[in-house]
């Protein structure tokens, strides 16, 4: 019969920063901004045009759309100071390369004390997965109901539960920011075609085209476009960075992982008890 599993001292993994606050706060800046900060009547002459060069009133030509796409690049931006800060905490101290070999090196020679010694070092969430590991080895190593490869497989077991515990920690919001890097780019080519209909609208009067109308849907059509592009890119580069850091990491439990279950089936062998 299984012992009843040990409690850790580890505190309860923060659930982050909700997308939707974000998303929300993000939108009540990026309007304001927009109609009050770029709409502002000192960024257009008298007739109503953008001052030459002022590119907040150029920005504001971009119509209803841009708003839009600026609550998704200030929600990118957001999401992604919040991910770098929690995946640095989620990285413990110190190197977690350097931590995966040192672990390593403590197992292969049987110093279990030592592994979690390193564990309680370094504090991030690889080392919280095989401190569970390690707690789950002591508690095997009491029954006698089981073969030594049994154990060996209760205690990957333990890992593989430990790492889904942390792993939706690890990719918090990620899924937000994969999003937008396909939605900024759609929103910004909405409003590039919104821009383009005023064009040829304007063109398609009888007699001589409005030229100020058609000014103002080519200008909203290529603020929209340059947006758009800048939105996806941003959330593009930022997925990349920040799935990579969480790909290490469990790279890195997979490692230790392994190396756990090969300590404990060398030094206990196999089917014996």
């Amino acid at each position: 019969m299984e012992t009843k599993k040990q409690q850790t001292n580890q505190k309860p993994r923060s659930k982050g920063v909700s997308a939707f606050l974000v998303v929300i706060g993000c939108a009540i800046v990026a309007h304001l901004f927009f109609y009050l900060v770029a709409g502002a009547d000192s960024n257009f002459d008298e007739k109503g045009h953008p001052i030459g060069g002022n590119m907040l009133g150029t920005l504001f030509q971009g119509g209803w759309v841009i708003p839009i796409v600026i609550t998704l690049l200030l929600t990118v931006f957001t999401l992604s100071v919040e991910r770098f800060f929690a995946l640095n905490r989620a990285s413990g101290k110190g190197s977690t390369s350097k931590f995966v070999m040192n672990a390593k090196a403590k197992l292969e020679a049987g110093d279990i004390a030592g592994a979690s010694k390193l564990c309680d070092e370094q504090k991030g969430s690889v080392a919280n997965i095989l401190k569970a590991g390690l707690i789950r080895y002591a508690d095997v190593e009491k029954l006698t109901d089981l073969h030594n490869d049994e154990k060996a497989a209760v205690i990957q077991k333990e890992i593989e539960e430990a790492t889904t515990l942390e792993l939706p920690y690890l990719q918090q919001n990620l899924s937000v920011i994969a999003t937008i890097s396909t939605l900024g780019t759609l929103m910004g080519l909405f409003g590039t075609v919104l821009g383009m209909i005023k064009s040829f609208g304007a063109m398609g009067q009888e007699g001589a085209p409005d030229s100020t109308a058609l000014a103002i849907g080519i200008s909203e059509a290529l603020m929209n476009t340059a947006m758009g592009i800048g939105t996806g890119a941003a959330a593009i580069i930022s997925y990349s960075y920040f799935s990579g850091k969480v790909e290490d990491m469990t790279n890195a439990v997979d490692e230790v992982g392994f190396a756990i279950g090969q300590t404990y089936t060398q030094l206990h062998g196999g089917l014996g008890k």
